[in-house]
């Protein structure tokens, strides 16, 4: 007990010293969100000039976009063994590296072949970013903020995705599409230095049987010796649980009867956060405002309005999701985003012609749709995907679903410009309404309630198998409270 009551005494006259390291730790932690979002959001601008140098057809025009896609699948499916063997934040630091190389080569493209290849480069890296960082933000986060921290990272990639829809505006009288790509080298470079400065998460030093080191950087985190040591204890007696098991945990305990049930809920998770058709929005933006009469540069500007729309709504989900919880966020959000696709796909099946009144029905539907995701499911699967798998086997569990995200991904990134120019858009429009509602099913019937537990709670409850991961014992006093809410 000596080392819990003499640290709260040298810490209490530095409160503010503490504050900023966290701070510093959430932003510079998070700052891989920001990459990710530039990379993926600057190509949807930089493809109506990209095609002035580098004829392509709508599927190169599609292999363009998922060349990073591809890439991000392999840098997801890396990331859960580097991760447990490199630490979580040295991984980060070779994500950075990767950002700047794929950045790079992108901007210095000469052939269509040239872009594709470095925008898999570029993808690798995302797909580091995208597992091992809402990874570190978790372990990292104390359990009654951990959703709105860990969401910070979603803020981020919203934050990229907008500065990447400004580049697109301050360059597109030039079409200097290479300024557009290549200046995502500037956060790269930030990343990389910024998180050489901070700590390493405690529950992997703990795995490693560097507990003293554990306790300090809890400490650092907490600010208070006893709430650190109590955190060490907790996260000490789960990896000594573990350990105590006859037959240690790999990918065929997902499969099997015990947590098969929550493997297949986050397999659910990221397949509709991607079949809602966010990526049809974040991805071809432009195109799709070009194909109701905008103008190049009236569509680029209305998308950095789409840009601000998504960074800005995602700011109440961050308060909201530790307050109201995961499901409320999720059910009102696929609702909205039904509602969104609704009106899309009648809208362009209506047969409206070029006009004032199209143009307008379009934006106010691409605008519901952006808001209603940006509230709820684009930051809530970050946060949960984390939140549901057992500490031991937790990087691996969440690499391979996002593996699969970014198949998802991919696949509607791929193909999508191919159907906008065979079927329209109002087909496809229709095809997501259908999918947001099966979302709504889904989270009202199977997905689990995660707020307010701690990682070793919610782990311990599905090992035991005493946690109904369908969502019949944790979800039931959650949709009688989520009822009531506005």
């Amino acid at each position: 007990m000596a080392p819990s009551t003499s640290a709260p005494r040298t810490a209490a006259p530095r409160t503010s010293a503490p504050r900023l390291k966290n701070a510093l730790i959430w932003v510079f932690g998070a700052l891989g969100g920001i990459l990710w979002g530039y990379d993926t959001g600057v190509i949807s601008g930089a493809l109506l000039y990209i095609k002035r140098d580098l004829p392509m057809s709508p599927l190169l025009e599609g292999m363009v976009v998922s060349g990073l896609l591809v890439g991000a699948m392999l840098g997801a499916g890396l990331s859960g063994r580097l991760s447990d063997s490199w630490g979580r934040r040295r991984l980060i630091l070779a994500a950075s590296g990767v950002f700047i190389l794929g950045t790079l080569g992108a901007s210095f493209a000469t052939h269509v072949w040239m872009l594709i290849v470095f925008r898999f480069v570029l993808g690798i890296g995302v797909g580091i970013a995208s597992v091992v960082v809402p990874l570190y933000l978790t372990e990292l986060a104390p359990k009654h903020v951990r959703g709105g921290l860990a969401s910070l990272m979603q803020l981020l990639v919203t934050v990229g995705i907008f500065l990447a829809y400004v580049t697109d505006y301050l360059f597109h009288d030039s079409g200097a599409w290479r300024w557009m790509i290549g200046l995502g080298v500037v956060p790269a470079a930030v990343l990389a230095i910024g998180i050489i400065t901070q700590p390493e998460s405690p529950r992997w030093l703990v795995g490693k049987g560097r507990g003293d080191e554990a306790r300090r950087v809890l400490l650092q985190l907490r600010g208070d010796g006893a709430a650190a040591g109590a955190e060490l204890a907790e996260i000490e007696e789960t990896v000594r649980t573990e350990r105590a098991q006859t037959e240690s945990l790999t990918f065929r305990h997902l499969l099997a009867p015990k947590l098969r049930p929550v493997f297949v809920v986050g397999m659910l998770l990221v397949f509709f956060q991607n079949f809602v058709g966010i990526n049809t929005i974040i991805y071809y933006a432009p195109r799709l405002l070009t194909n109701v009469g905008f103008g190049d540069s009236g569509a680029i500007i209305a998308t950095m309005g789409v840009g601000a729309l998504n960074m800005l709504m995602t700011l109440p989900a961050m308060r909201l999701i530790d307050r109201k919880g995961r499901k409320p966020l999720l059910l009102w959000g696929a609702l909205g985003m039904c509602a969104a696709m609704v009106v899309l796909a009648v809208t362009n099946l209506s047969g409206l012609g070029y006009g004032a009144l199209l143009s307008t029905l379009t934006l106010l539907g691409i605008g519901l749709y952006i808001a209603s995701f940006a509230v709820s499911w684009g930051p809530v699967q970050w946060v949960m995907l984390p939140e549901l798998f057992p500490m031991r086997l937790r990087a691996a569990a969440v690499s391979l679903c996002v593996i699969f995200n970014w198949l998802f991904n991919m696949a509607v990134a791929l193909v999508f410009p191919s159907l906008l120019d065979t079927f329209g858009a109002g087909a496809n429009f229709l095809f997501f309404a259908v999918m947001t509602f099966l979302a709504f099913v889904f989270v009202r019937k199977l997905l689990p309630e995660t707020k307010g537990r701690s990682l070793e709670e919610i782990e311990q409850d599905l090992l035991r198998g005493t946690a109904d991961p369908a969502g019949a014992a944790d979800s039931a006093p959650v949709s009688s409270g989520s009822s009531a809410t506005p």
